[in-house]
């Protein structure tokens, strides 16, 4: 009886034994089906036993989690001693994590590694705030350079601590995520005032001597005969062309310093100046057989400087015959940009010339130059306002013809650095173009305080 009775036993508990093993190997089965047929480049042979498969499953997503964690470190390190700032914000504005630099350019004093805090909280800054808006909002790229003013706690630190130029270049990350680069322009901008500074005090100390050789030159041009003449006054070229370098110079650093007091604004006649402006160049323009077209709205008037006006007009206009290759055309085209029409607001030393006008209010008027030449590169349009910003070799003057006729128009390489310190003196602005039409150069000029005469209300 007892073998019996142990024989049973004995075959109950390995047929439970068994029953169980059969039950574990499918539920293995069911749970390691998705990771067998996931990847065809999987190491694991289908005909292993379930448990060491999930032995080399598990060895396997421990080894990715380590590399991953092992890219991670190594992407915060290189974030951490890059020389530009790094911050990141998860979907409500709240700082997760941001670098040295950018700790030291926003004053994140409060703020402390491994923290969550309101970006807002930490740095008093609109224009950054709506900056990370405006990338989460569009989902792209988005630029932007300001003023940043520090907010700091101690009031010492505030008398002491000056505002500095931030470039910040945001990123859309997943979960609403926003990656920022925050670049330090203050010692760019303080490099390129000391520039500036130093050339305006060399302009100063220049033009004193050069108007000495200029009077040199001259008395030399009266005393001598061909050939040695004509090399004078090939040296008188290149006198007036340093003293005209100087004096551009001088002028665009006073317009750039005190704008304002350097106008004197009334009613101007934009068709008459611009003709004016014309017809200085016209000889120029006959010698290369370019046409000129005028096309605006009858009696505009704007307010402003008629002398630097007309510098403006010369300087486009000049450019577009010496980029301009024979038998093109150059265009002007103007039109008001309309606004609701307001009551006059005309100085009270103009009032007299200006009875028979009218203010167009907030209206602006736009003035298209445009020509059909080159044109601009791609990467030169940036820096077209720059001093002395030289591009593309082909839009470089061509020097058999620069000199060609005795006119009163030198390339010193500022003019249209010039131009846009005059527009925006004004109250305007300027931006360069290629014509989707003609390919040549297109410069787009907007100027506020537009009047007209009665007659031409039709145009609003």
């Amino acid at each position: 009886m007892f073998v019996l009775g142990f024989s049973l036993g004995l075959i109950f508990g390995v047929g439970f034994w068994v029953w169980q093993q059969y039950q574990l190997n499918r539920y293995l089965a069911q749970m390691l089906q998705p990771l067998t047929t996931r990847s065809p480049l999987s190491p694991l042979s289908v005909s292993l036993p379930l448990i060491p498969r999930l032995r080399d499953e598990i060895a396997l997503v421990k080894y990715q989690r380590q590399f991953l964690q092992q890219q991670l470190q190594t992407y915060q390190d290189l974030l951490k001693f890059a020389p530009i700032g790094y911050l990141q914000v998860d979907d409500e504005n709240q700082l997760l994590w941001c670098n040295e630099q950018a700790r030291a350019m926003l004053y994140l004093e409060r703020w402390q590694p491994g923290q969550v805090r309101l970006l807002l909280e930490l740095v008093r800054s609109y224009e950054l705030d709506r900056l990370i808006e405006l990338t989460r909002d569009r989902a792209a790229q988005q630029i932007k350079e300001w003023e940043f003013h520090p907010s700091c706690e101690s009031p010492q630190a505030v008398i002491d601590v000056k505002p500095i130029i931030l470039r910040a270049t945001s990123l859309p990350l997943s979960q609403g995520q926003v990656g920022v680069f925050l670049e330090n322009r203050q010692p760019l901008q303080n490099a390129i005032l000391m520039r500036d500074r130093s050339f305006s005090d060399l302009a100063h100390e220049l033009r004193t001597p050069l108007t000495s050789i200029r009077l040199v030159v001259e008395t030399l041009q009266d005393r001598l005969d061909s050939p040695l003449k004509s090399w004078v006054d090939r040296l008188m070229l290149e006198v007036d062309r340093l003293i005209n370098l100087v004096q551009s110079w001088l002028d665009l650093t006073q317009l750039e310093n005190n704008p304002k007091l350097q106008l004197q604004r009334q009613p101007v006649d934009i068709k008459s100046l611009i003709y004016s402006a014309w017809e200085t160049l016209e000889p120029l323009a006959q010698r290369q057989q370019i046409d000129f077209s005028y096309s605006a709205p009858e009696n505009i008037c704007i307010q402003a400087d008629p002398s630097r006006m007309y510098e403006v007009f010369v300087n486009l206009l000049d450019n577009c015959i010496k980029y301009s290759n024979s038998n093109n055309k150059i265009q002007v085209e103007v039109r008001i940009i309309p606004a609701k029409l307001s009551a006059s607001k005309i100085p009270e030393n103009s009032r007299e010339q200006a009875q028979k006008y009218t203010s167009f209010g907030e209206s602006k008027l736009e003035i298209n130059v445009i020509d059909s030449g080159v044109g601009f590169s791609e990467t030169d349009l940036p820096h077209v306002f720059e001093r002395f910003y030289r591009g593309d070799t082909a839009r470089t003057r061509k020097p058999a013809e620069e000199n060609s006729l005795n006119t009163t128009i030198v390339g010193t390489g500022l003019g249209l650095a010039i131009v846009q310190q005059i527009v925006l003196a004004h109250g305007g602005s300027i931006k360069a173009m290629n014509h989707p039409k003609t390919k040549g150069a297109w410069m787009q000029i907007e100027l506020p305080e537009v009047m007209a005469n009665y007659r031409s209300q039709d145009y609003i």
